[in-house]
Formats: C-alpha cells, sequence, structure tokens
C-alpha cells in the first residue's frame, strides 16, 4: 500500500520542542518534493514548510521561520519537521504530502496537486 505516515505529535508546554516524522511506505521519496501543513480547529489548512527532493532548497511560513526546521534523510525514506519554542498558535493536525516540483515556495500551498498525503499527527501546545 502506497501511503505517508507521520508520527512524532503529541502535548508540548509552550516553548517546548517536538519532531514529527513522515515516513513513505510502499514508494520512494527520493524524486518528491515534501511539504508539511497543519490544520487547526475552524481554520484551513495552511503550508507550514516544504522541501526540495534532495533537500537542497526549502521553504518556511513566517509564522515558524527561526523555529521549525525541516529536513530529509532519503535513505530512511523519512521527512522531518523539528519545532522548537512551540506556541499555543501552533496547536493544529500536522500533515505531510509528497509531489512533484521545482519551486519548494511555489508548492508550500494545499491547493498544489500532491500525490500522496498522510493522515496528520496532532499537535497540542497548552500549559
Amino acid at each position: 500500500q502506497l501511503q505517508l505516515v507521520e508520527s512524532g505529535g503529541g502535548l508540548v508546554q509552550p516553548g517546548g520542542s517536538l519532531r514529527l516524522s513522515c515516513a513513505a511506505s510502499g514508494f520512494t521519496l527520493d524524486y518528491y518534493a515534501i511539504g508539511w501543513f497543519r490544520q487547526a480547529p475552524g481554520k484551513e489548512r495552511e503550508g507550514v514548510s516544504c522541501i526540495s527532493s534532495r533537500g537542497g532548497s526549502t521553504y518556511y511560513a513566517d509564522s515558524v521561520k527561526g523555529r521549525f526546521t525541516i529536513s530529509r534523510d532519503n535513505a530512511k525514506n523519512t521527512v522531518y519537521l523539528q519545532m522548537n519554542s512551540l506556541k499555543p498558535d501552533d496547536t493544529a493536525l500536522y500533515y505531510c504530502a509528497a509531489g512533484f516540483g521545482t519551486a519548494v515556495e511555489n508548492m508550500c500551498v494545499p491547493t498544489w496537486e500532491y500525490d500522496y498525503w498522510g493522515q496528520g499527527t496532532q499537535v497540542t501546545v497548552s500549559s
């Protein structure tokens, strides 16, 4: 079965850290750009961070710049999102998606035609 599986979410206090993982099953991520998206209750899905297929290009939403870091390990078929200095506003269901494209800043929108989406992992930032 071809799928993306996110993990690493949870409950964390403000200022804390989490590392999300996006693992591919049944296919290789080598040729895909990967995007991380999030959706909070009552809000639209938004792009958080995206990375090119080889990892040479990255994009971050203004709201997470300086706090989140996206990376990938193609040998492990996994993409990561390191989230530091978490805020209550970061609370959301986080999804990863795999697709083709050359300009990650253009791809980091939920309307991009991604080939695969994961089911999401919940991140809750609360004291």
